[in-house]
């Protein structure tokens, strides 16, 4: 069933002049004019474009789906991976989520996005970004898919290491829930010895050689001898040849990347240069060849870039992350809904990460946008955003209920500058369900909310 909100009105669904426009709005956001045929864009570009044609840059609605855009590319919020999170779209008011993590050259992200169906039949993008301090940006791999497809699957290779950002968000009048696993796993398609993994390596990168003269360009696996060395990635064998440290050597060519695999101590090559090799093939076998023949038998396994030389193999390696699991039914008992931080005592004022770990008055309405399994995105009435541990909060719960003495001016937001949502006659029942700027966040009888001077 779609998932609907209160909004300050009351729930509803937006008009079908919109809702037409919209359904022309998608139509044309797959199209390609001139200046896209020789210009690569993302679909989330071509939709912004078609908004643009459409006429609704300077209208409300697209000015938030723009605004909801720009604001999630400068969250700082960090999250760990793996992470599960269910979260939501709204048809009243355009958001979009993001996931700012830490990466390591060599790992492969892997975004997993289920949708539930919406009013309308919407498009969700999904962009990976890889932010840089006082630049815009840089997009490193973008995706859409129709609600109606039920789940999307993301993968791209981090070249570089730092921080990326990924940004969900949906077609306007898109409205439903979601659920995003994201975690990390090696960018390799294949370990370099069968049957062995992590486990296996007893020598990392960086380890002193030849008592400090030289450091380890690789890592060691150890295996029995004679246990095959395969192919970790599909490519061509450029070399294979006998060296004084490394014994017998095979060089592997990845076709997909052009870094150069190196196969060392082997006891026996078993390909020869110019053959091609898919993940998997034995390439040799594992032995102590070369400088380690007064060692046990291992395989050294090392990865060569063009302009970068030897790099740390391990990112590209190391297991998976364990895929998140199914969060329970009640982990989204929050999710849209309005919560308050739970002790009234100053010294156990609820701390928002993410903002400096600002403490929060008991009073203070957090809407929740997604729901983790122990903690809670949440947005604060100013628009800030944060984490919050889900047992230090409760529903928002009546702080009080009054009739309104006299016509009251309803706003969007707790600030004089705010989006005015129209007015609420004098007599109309409403409870109060917190407070915030001088502010107070009222409930009406229709489900209908709102910030006001009262």
């Amino acid at each position: 069933m779609p998932f609907s909100l209160p909004t300050a009105f009351g729930t509803r669904r937006v008009g079908g002049l919109l809702l037409a426009l919209l359904v022309v709005l998608s139509s044309c956001s797959t199209s390609q004019t001139l200046t896209t045929l020789f210009q690569k864009t993302t679909p989330h570009e071509d939709y912004a474009r078609a908004l643009d044609r459409a006429g609704l840059r300077d209208a409300a609605l697209g000015q938030r789906w723009r605004a909801a855009a720009d604001q999630a590319l400068r969250d700082s919020l960090v999250v760990s991976l793996p992470v599960l999170e269910t979260g939501f779209f709204r048809a009243d008011q355009p958001t979009a989520a993001s996931y700012r993590y830490q990466v390591v050259a060599g790992e492969q992200v892997h975004v997993r996005l289920s949708l539930q169906p919406g009013v309308a039949p919407a498009r969700v993008f999904v962009d990976a970004f890889a932010p840089a301090p006082g630049q815009q940006p840089e997009l490193v791999k973008w995706t859409a898919t129709d609600t109606t497809a039920g789940t999307l699957d993301l993968r791209y290779r981090v070249e570089a290491s730092g921080q990326h950002l990924l940004r969900v968000q949906a077609e306007l009048l898109a409205a439903g829930r979601y659920t995003l696993r994201l975690w990390r796993e090696p960018s390799l398609s294949n370990f370099p010895v069968r049957g062995r993994g992590d486990q296996a390596v007893g020598s990392f990168w960086g380890a002193e050689r030849d008592g400090g003269a030289r450091r380890h360009e690789g890592i060691d696996i150890f295996a029995p001898r004679g246990t095959p060395a395969v192919a970790a990635a599909a490519g061509v064998i450029t070399r294979v040849g006998d060296t004084k440290i490394g014994g017998r050597v095979v060089w592997l060519l990845d076709a997909a990347t052009g870094q150069h695999l190196y196969y060392a101590h082997l006891d026996r090559q078993l390909v020869q240069a110019g053959q091609h090799v898919r993940p998997g093939d034995t390439l040799g076998l594992v032995g102590n060849t070369g400088n380690a023949r007064t060692t046990v038998p291992h395989l050294h396994f090392g990865i060569y870039q063009s302009g970068r030389g030897a790099v740390d193999p391990w990112p590209y390696l190391h297991r998976a992350d364990p895929v998140p699991a199914a969060l329970p039914v009640s982990a989204g008992e929050y999710l849209g809904q309005w919560v308050r931080p739970r002790s009234t005592k100053p010294d156990k004022q609820l701390k928002l990460a993410g903002l400096r770990n600002e403490p929060l008055a008991s009073s203070t309405p957090l809407r929740v946008l997604g729901q983790q399994r122990e903690r809670l995105r949440v947005e604060l009435p100013d628009g800030r955003r944060g984490y919050v541990a889900t047992r230090g909060v409760a529903a928002a719960q009546p702080l009080r209920r009054l009739t309104l003495p006299a016509e009251v001016e309803i706003q969007a937001q707790p600030a004089p500058v705010a989006a005015a949502l129209g007015a609420w006659p004098a007599r109309t029942p409403v409870v109060v369900l917190g407070r915030a700027s001088g502010y107070a966040l009222l409930r009406g009888p229709a489900g209908q909310e709102g910030w006001a001077r009262i």
